[in-house]
């Protein structure tokens, strides 16, 4: 079973182009469903059956079972594809609906405040690239220094499945970013650094994605909300639908491969905006 769920993961890296935390996550789906479980074609579907059964029971995230259950019937399907198994035991196997969450977003004022809290050069940048740019925690801490193209006005990065995508850079954005990089020299040159990575600490220590959901969850403190990364992502989208941006282009901006994913951010918009009317109109 070790090696079938091994060819599958070098699957998924080889043809399928996935990152490596998305492939871990695979990993960890697949070691935990497969926990003694010595040959593949003992499985059936009461076995997959119980498996999901175990997962409600555990009162796990409804997101959570869903992802579990998507890695199962890919595996699976795989397997059956390529001649491991003859049946593919998870055939019948429905894939839970998704419970519609409106993604949570912060305001234009709570953007400002949080901008104008004595950031240094570095945090500046965390928070303007996460906010005006829309990227990806992951995104993020892998940006490289040619990846910013200060003259043209741009930043690159490399989204799921290693995508690449050009995002413009605002002129905030970009004198920001400026402010940062001497401060950027002085600490490769303090610490004999030789590295082409965009952000570095102050002591010498590469950015990682828990120092970034730290700063931003303390953050979100002084705004009184329990804030991620990913909110910054959220509001950087609602923020531009809000304002007249089309749709499409609001999908190239996030690197969305279906513009559906990008629609649910227009019901934030339609939400936020009953919000507002019904505050002035209050009788």
């Amino acid at each position: 079973m070790f090696q079938v769920i091994a060819q599958y993961l070098e699957y998924l890296e080889l043809e399928k182009g996935l990152s490596q935390n998305t492939i871990d996550a695979y990993r960890r789906d697949l070691s935990d469903f497969s926990f003694g479980v010595d040959d593949i074609k003992n499985i059936d579907r009461n076995f997959i059956g119980s498996y999901v059964r175990n997962l409600r029971e555990k009162k796990l995230a409804p997101t959570s079972v869903i992802r579990k259950v998507a890695t199962l019937r890919g595996f699976f399907k795989w397997a059956t594809s390529v001649g491991i198994i003859e049946k593919n035991p998870a055939s019948t196997l429905e894939q839970p609906k998704t419970p519609q969450r409106l993604p949570k977003v912060v305001s234009l004022k709570e953007i400002e405040e949080m901008l104008h809290n004595n950031l240094t050069p570095i945090e500046h940048v965390i928070m303007e690239l996460l906010y005006s740019c829309g990227l990806r925690v992951s995104e993020l801490v892998n940006l490289k220094i040619n990846d910013i193209d200060l003259n043209s006005k741009y930043v690159r990065c490399f989204g799921k499945g290693s995508k690449e995508r050009i995002i413009p850079i605002g002129e905030t954005a970009k004198n920001i970013i400026k402010t940062y990089l001497p401060y950027r020299e002085l600490v490769i040159k303090k610490f004999n650094i030789e590295s082409k990575s965009l952000l570095i600490l102050e002591n010498g220590r590469f950015i990682t994605r828990q120092d970034v959901y730290n700063f931003i969850h303390a953050q979100g403190k002084i705004i009184h909300k329990n804030i991620s990364p990913h909110t910054l992502r959220h509001s950087f989208a609602t923020h531009l639908l809000e304002n007249g941006a089309d749709l499409r282009v609001v999908q190239e901006l996030l690197g969305h491969s279906d513009v559906s994913t990008t629609q649910l951010y227009t019901h934030i918009s339609k939400k936020r905006l009953k919000e507002v009317y019904f505050s002035i109109n209050k009788s």
